[in-house]
């Protein structure tokens, strides 16, 4: 396809369309309405709620919403009364810990008097943080900010219902609104003031441990998780688990689950160390972006695949799945077709019609007008179909699948059943404990990737059959045992091994295809994604 007349379009649009923005075409802050502003400031005393709009910024002529979208727009510039956040008596009362924050988010972590923490979150995004220093000063930031519109700002309240319901742990976030020349912040008076917040907790250690972790002994982040689970042989993640929370972020359309969304609680089972997944950040649940002609060019797939819009079907679940690619192939790697497709109807069972109408029922009210019922009508119907989706994403995960030992010493066992089954087996040396096995279908899978990591590892290919899937071995650094005795028809090897010349056994057989290299970098293999 040749875009460039397409991508020639788009710069004239861009230029048309913010040549023709007035001046003040961004606020980086929400607008309070006349009135209450001027209350606020003389009876500070009296008040404890305003009505504010979270981005009346937002709110743009015909022209600029039939080229860039309606958006949420409407939502953004709807009235809503929240109660003003009042440090010194809130959850008796909060310190400022540390300043924290993404690329787009603006936020303080608080604590209270037990140790538990709170995350104070901007509604409002200014994303200019992901461009590039030349571009931060030009007519595109602007652009990028107004794209903020795409986010429903009250969509994380509606969560909680759904996730309770399922039995995924949630923060419950509620709205503030922070006065203007609000002395308790200190140094941040000015960058916070005057705007309007979410705050919820935060899950990020023992202090914030809640009966709802029933057992739990720790909470660690993304990082740590991955970490801990490639160095040890007695550290595992709950993919069962973390697939049913998955499957709750497709019904919602929360595409953006990447590493860094998740804290994990810890677990002591058997002398093992089982991790859970707490989700966070629910910014991007109900995305609506391709409502406008830029936008809509934007997210075809040869663009922005994962700019898809909530609706009532699951249009692109591979759309949903982009950013959150790196953690689901490490945390996926072991979900079955049948547990996919069991977990999706466990949720359409939990999340009921009521427990949807309870979710929409958390938008403030002037919000709810606006979009409670077809929030509550797409929902219904995305549910309905959601083990389809749940095919759908198995299949995307079932292409390609990372079998990851340790930095332990591991056996990994492969076996070509038949031309259509080949099941591989990891158990950990130190007790021949299996720790990961599953059947693999050469219709579903075109590459199954091994990876030994550190230790004395030991990799075994068997079975001769007709066809079968492509095996990759990365023998990692140690004293690697690599055999190959498998056998396939057809043109092609299947069993590609990578590693060091150096340290490594291999006995190779007609399907071996020896990349062996003195380049110790042959095996490397990103553990954290951070």
């Amino acid at each position: 396809m040749n875009i460039r007349p397409v991508q020639g379009l788009l710069v004239l649009l861009l230029l048309f369309s913010t040549g023709c923005a007035k001046r003040d075409f961004f606020a980086k802050t929400p607008v309070v309405d006349d009135g209450v502003y001027e209350q606020l400031v003389i009876y500070p005393e009296a008040v404890d709620s305003v009505t504010v709009k979270a981005g009346k910024h937002y709110k743009r002529g015909f022209l600029h919403r039939l080229i860039w979208g309606t958006h949420y727009r409407p939502v953004w510039n709807a009235p809503v009364t929240v109660p003003v956040f009042d440090m010194d008596t809130l959850k008796g009362g909060l310190e400022i810990e540390k300043l924290g924050g993404g690329q787009q988010t603006t936020s303080l972590t608080l604590i209270d008097d037990t140790g538990f923490t709170y995350a104070l979150r901007t509604l409002d995004k200014d994303p200019i943080g992901i461009l590039p220093k030349f571009w931060q000063k030009t007519f595109v930031a602007n652009v990028i900010r107004d794209q903020i519109s795409a986010i429903n700002p009250y969509a994380a309240l509606t969560i909680p219902p759904m996730a309770a319901a399922a039995g995924i742990p949630h923060s419950t976030p509620k709205l503030f609104y922070m006065p203007p020349d609000y002395k308790s912040l200190g140094e941040y008076e000015e960058r916070f003031s005057d705007r309007l917040y979410m705050l919820e907790e935060k899950f990020d250690d023992k202090n914030t441990l809640t009966p709802a972790l029933g057992d739990a002994v720790d909470i660690d982040g993304s990082g740590t998780v991955l970490s801990n689970r490639y160095n040890q042989d007695d550290v595992f993640i709950d993919q069962v688990a973390f697939a049913k929370a998955r499957l709750l972020d497709i019904l919602i359309h929360d595409w953006d689950r990447h590493e860094g969304q998740w804290e994990w609680a810890q677990y002591d089972e058997d002398g093992e160390r089982i991790y859970r997944p707490i989700p966070k950040d629910r910014d991007n649940a109900y995305y609506r972006f391709q409502d406008g002609v830029i936008p809509w060019l934007f997210s075809r797939n040869w663009g922005i695949r994962k700019f898809e819009s909530f609706d009532d079907e699951f249009n692109d679940v591979k759309a949903l799945t982009i950013n959150s690619e790196f953690i689901d192939r490490r945390a996926l790697s072991e979900i079955t077709r049948q547990q996919f497709d069991s977990l999706a109807k466990e949720l359409q069972t939990a999340i009921t019609d009521d427990v949807i109408e309870q979710a929409v029922q958390q938008f403030p009210e002037s919000v709810y007008e606006r979009e409670g019922e077809t929030t509550k009508r797409k929902l219904i119907n995305r549910r309905n179909t959601l083990p389809k989706a749940a095919d759908d994403f198995y299949k995307i995960l079932a292409e390609e699948v990372l079998v990851v030992g340790t930095d332990k010493e591991d056996e990994f066992e492969v076996k070509r059943l038949n031309d259509e089954e080949t099941e591989v087996t990891v158990r950990r040396k130190s007790d021949d404990k299996v720790t990961y096995h599953r059947i693999f279908y050469r219709s579903e899978t075109v590459l199954i990737t091994l990876h030994g990591l550190a230790g004395d590892d030991e990799f075994e290919v068997s079975g001769e059959v007709g066809e079968g899937i492509k095996v990759e071995i990365y023998g990692g650094l140690g004293e690697d045992e690599i055999k190959d005795t498998s056998k396939v028809g057809g043109w092609g090897k299947k069993t590609w091994v990578y590693d060091t010349k150096r340290g490594t056994e291999l006995e190779a057989g007609p399907e071996t295809k020896d990349k062996r290299t003195n380049d110790v970098r042959v095996h490397a293999f990103d553990r954290e994604g951070f």
